[in-house]
């Protein structure tokens, strides 16, 4: 396992469109978002080619190729934030040199379809990558607070941290309307089975892992701390259906935990129905599984580390997810 360095006040950051081009993002909210990296003392660059855009929205896999590899091998640059997800990240993987990445550790952060990217990496390169927000994500003018929080103590700091509950969620489309929003107070994170366990953490959006099913860069699931979220587009048959494909993987039965992120909405899967879902998975028995936890497609999103360390304590109504390694 290889950590990159933390970030300090002044480090560059470079931004990146490995998935959808950085082309539909609004001049104000990009201007928000380097505002925002700017006050934490970061100085934001972005690559070549992060505004190209083809008919899928997004770049020739040459572009996005050749903007990662600029990032990794720039000496001044300490961490790559993606612009945005999308659909087809995995294009590039196998275009990819993993032996530049592996030399030139950085912070490479960025959620929902960047899961195949990031966990390529770490699977390829032994380097943790993270699971949180985007370039884009920084945009948001109001309920950035948590993220900021935790952005600030996996990528700036050392000690072990927390993901505790948000005061509230949100699943408006905030880049449309800055001013109006809408927000959810929120409780406790849902504890589906009791336990406690310690693991290296795998995972991000549930189907977009799926894809690397068979391949080199999926990991092994034997003693991983497993995080999965999915997103609007996923309902309970599709969300069981997914998660059944990950468990028929080699090692599934020796997963340590599993942390679920909430779902929006538009996916109607209440609380039971999820209940039900785990229920049925042999595979899952006697192990610790949190629900409803701050990452995936509501917001705000927290921040975990790809082949990292934690521990998962679920202990009636109480639980606690405890990073100890990012």
């Amino acid at each position: 396992m290889r950590i990159p360095n933390k970030l300090q006040a002044g480090d560059e950051v470079r931004v990146v469109a490995p998935s959808t081009s950085m082309r539909i993002n609004q001049k104000e909210n990009a201007r928000h978002s380097i505002e925002r990296l700017e006050e934490m003392g970061l100085r934001v660059t972005l690559g070549k080619h992060v505004n190209e855009s083809d008919e899928f929205t997004s770049s020739s896999i040459q572009s996005r190729v050749e903007d990662l590899h600029d990032a990794f091998q720039d000496s001044n640059v300490k961490a790559i934030l993606t612009f945005l997800g999308g659909y087809n990240v995995n294009q590039i993987l196998r275009y990819l040199d993993y032996d530049l990445i592996r030399n030139n550790p950085k912070n490479l952060c960025g959620y929902s379809d960047i899961t195949a990217l990031g966990t390529a990496i770490y699977t390829q390169s032994d380097l943790v990558t993270y699971s949180g927000p985007h370039f884009s994500t920084f945009g948001m003018k109001k309920g950035l607070e948590y993220t900021e929080d935790l952005f600030k103590k996996c990528l700036f700091a050392e000690a072990p941290y927390e993901i505790y509950p948000a005061d509230y969620w949100s699943d408006d489309p905030w880049f449309r309307d800055q001013e109006n929003r809408t927000f959810n107070e929120q409780g406790p994170f849902d504890v589906l089975q009791e336990g406690e366990a310690e693991g290296t953490i795998i995972g991000g959006n549930l189907c977009t892992l799926n894809l690397l099913q068979g391949t080199e860069y999926m990991p092994s699931l034997k003693d991983k701390i497993l995080f999965i979220e999915d997103d609007y587009l996923t309902e309970d048959l599709i969300f069981d259906r997914d998660l059944q494909s990950l468990l028929h993987l080699p090692d599934a039965d020796k997963i340590k935990a599993l942390v679920i992120g909430r779902f929006q909405p538009q996916s109607d899967i209440s609380d039971e129905t999820l209940r039900l879902i785990i229920e049925r998975k042999a595979e899952l028995k006697r192990i610790p599984i949190i629900s409803n936890v701050n990452f995936g497609h509501t917001q705000p999103v927290s921040i975990f580390p790809i082949g990292g360390k934690a521990r998962i304590i679920a202990n009636g109504q109480e639980s606690k997810i405890e990073i100890l390694e990012h």
